[in-house]
Formats: C-alpha cells, sequence, structure tokens
C-alpha cells in the first residue's frame, strides 16, 4: 500500500469507513479519517470503543504490511 493512496481514502468527501487487512490477519477499522495518521511507510490508527472520536489509544502498522482495504459495507477495492 502506498501512503499517497491511503491518503486520498481518506480525504474523500463523504467519507467512507474502511478496514484495512494486514498481513498477519488482522484487520483494523478507521471509521473517522481524522483517527489515522498517514507518514510515507506507516499508518497509525487510533483505536476507541466509543463513537466521540478520541482514541483511547494507537498502533502503527508498516504500509508494507497493509495487503487490501475494503469498504466497512465488505466490498473489496
Amino acid at each position: 500500500m502506498r501512503a499517497v493512496e491511503l491518503r486520498e481514502l481518506l480525504d474523500r468527501r463523504p467519507f467512507e469507513p474502511i478496514r484495512l487487512h494486514i498481513s498477519s490477519g488482522q484487520t483494523v477499522d478507521i471509521k473517522h479519517p481524522e483517527m489515522a495518521f498517514v507518514t510515507r511507510s506507516l499508518v497509525f490508527v487510533g483505536v476507541t470503543d466509543s463513537d466521540d472520536r478520541v482514541a483511547d489509544y494507537g498502533i502503527f502498522y508498516n504500509l508494507l504490511h497493509v495487503v487490501k482495504i475494503e469498504p466497512l459495507d465488505g466490498t473489496t477495492r
């Protein structure tokens, strides 16, 4: 995954929540664009159980390990 491609998905309006599939088999949901920070090689995703857009904690993922992105409605991109 290239940083520019992920940034474009996060910048779309209206924003469509997305799910990142990581090479380890893990999935990560991004429900709000401000809950993700993209660098050239990493994405930092804020994780929360509420809808208040305040992260409880965050996780870094190397973009080399993002193998697929799909909208949360399940259709593959």
